[in-house]
């Protein structure tokens, strides 16, 4: 089991790091729109709880966020919508969650985000936009944005949040730090909003792959024992996520892919035959019909509260049919089989977004936001057409922070984390 000076975090510390980070959740401006509740008493008595009972818990004394979107007892699940304000208040934790508090965690509160998880840029018209600590007057990357600048900031050792198209690993790659999207299966997802049943995963973010590691093995029910670093063959697909780099995340990539050819690492550069099977879906079919399964009598009665993005978003389900939505569930079944069939255990290598952080000047229009969104978007959704894990991992390049991506079929966790480790250990 790893040993626990290898986290930032420990049981008899638990409340005087909470008060820090509290007091930082009131005053810092830095800090402002990252949380739309945080806990203050609750999230006390938790400290106190943990630092009595002393360090045998894997996460004892961990700061632990929540994305708005998951069940906390006592708390309004709202997603960050203005429609869901108004809701009783959860009577018990998601069962990930409550996983995570039976473990040691101490809960700082609710991480702000998108707007029912429905964007990759992290932009919130009802709670503000948090700003990008490694790029200030930025998009954080979304969906999870919070969670991600809550982490980046020092206010909380680990961020939880949902996964549907990269939202755990764009705001990763966007404020230079780990994110990682489990296999959908290994995640309870009781207990959470939905955006895309098909498409959703629930996992960490944190300042390494270990510790999203643990917080993933607590999420899952299994044992805590961390896989060891191991380097393995890596694909680049010459055929998906490598065309409209901005330019220095081209230089990083190539300066990454040097990087661990030097250590250890075998990278092979070819076509992947399956994922012209995931370029033929069309994953707005999936998360709008599915995102307005959940939320149409909000949808339709209570327009004017949304962000009129998201709205505009889940309005595009009544431009296809039942029989179109059932033939694009059909291809993403298709592609999952054949992605694991050509994959195996092997791994591939991309640059986990193929742009740098937007201005957030540059996003009031809307033309400009549905550009850059796609964009953002693009490589990580890869993962979830195939139902499969991924993690982000951060490293700079000429002075700028960026980010690569691993991508493994489903159920292969272990591996994916075993060398998500070397390549973290080869960047450090």
């Amino acid at each position: 089991m790893t040993s626990r000076t290898d986290f930032s975090w420990a049981a008899a510390s638990a409340p005087e790091r909470l008060e820090a980070a509290l007091a930082r959740i009131k005053s810092d401006p830095s800090a402002a729109s990252v949380y739309i509740s945080a806990f203050t008493d609750t999230a006390r008595a938790q400290a106190v709880s943990v630092a009595e009972a002393g360090d045998a818990l894997p996460l004892a004394g961990a700061l632990v966020s929540i994305k708005a979107l998951f069940d906390v007892a006592g708390e309004v699940t709202s997603s960050a919508a203005k429609v869901m304000t108004a809701n009783e208040p959860a009577q018990a934790d998601a069962p990930c969650i409550a996983r995570l508090r039976s473990a040691g965690a101490v809960f700082t509160g609710l991480t702000n985000m998108s707007e029912f998880a429905y964007s990759g840029l992290g932009l919130n018209p009802h709670y503000g936009t948090p700003d990008n600590p490694a790029y200030p007057g930025c998009a954080p990357g979304g969906s999870t944005s919070g969670g991600a600048v809550a982490v980046a900031l020092g206010l909380c050792d680990i961020a939880i949040g949902s996964d549907t198209g990269g939202s755990l690993r764009i705001p990763a790659a966007f404020t230079g730090i780990t994110g990682f999207k489990p296999s959908q299966a290994s995640v309870p997802m009781a207990g959470g909003n939905a955006l895309s049943d098909t498409l959703d995963s629930f996992g960490p973010m944190a300042r390494t792959v270990a510790a999203c590691e643990l917080a993933w093995q607590i999420m899952a029910g299994r044992p805590a024992e961390p896989v060891k670093a191991q380097t393995r063959r890596l694909i680049v697909p010459l055929n998906f996520g490598l065309d409209v780099l901005d330019p220095e995340v081209a230089a990083g990539f190539d300066d990454l892919k040097q990087r661990l050819i030097q250590a250890g690492f075998e990278i092979t550069e070819r076509p992947i035959e399956a994922i012209e099977l995931h370029k033929a879906i069309a994953a707005w079919h999936l998360t709008s019909v599915e995102s307005r399964a959940h939320y149409e009598t909000q949808f339709q009665t209570r327009a004017s509260e949304f962000d009129p993005r998201v709205h505009a978003r889940m309005a595009k389900a009544d431009e296809i049919s039942a029989v179109t939505y059932r033939q694009s569930l059909n291809r993403h079944y298709e592609f999952v089989r054949a992605f694991a069939a050509e994959l195996g255990d092997d791994l591939l290598l991309l640059p986990t977004v193929p742009i740098l952080p937007p201005a957030l000047s540059d996003l009031q229009d809307d033309e400009a936001f549905g550009r850059f969104n796609l964009l953002a978007l693009r490589n990580p959704s890869l993962a979830n057409s195939a139902d499969g894990c991924s993690v982000a991992l951060p490293f700079q390049s000429q002075g700028k922070v960026l980010s690569a991506m691993l991508i493994g079929a489903g159920g292969i966790d272990d591996i994916l984390l075993a060398a998500a480790k070397a390549v973290e250990e080869a960047l450090s």
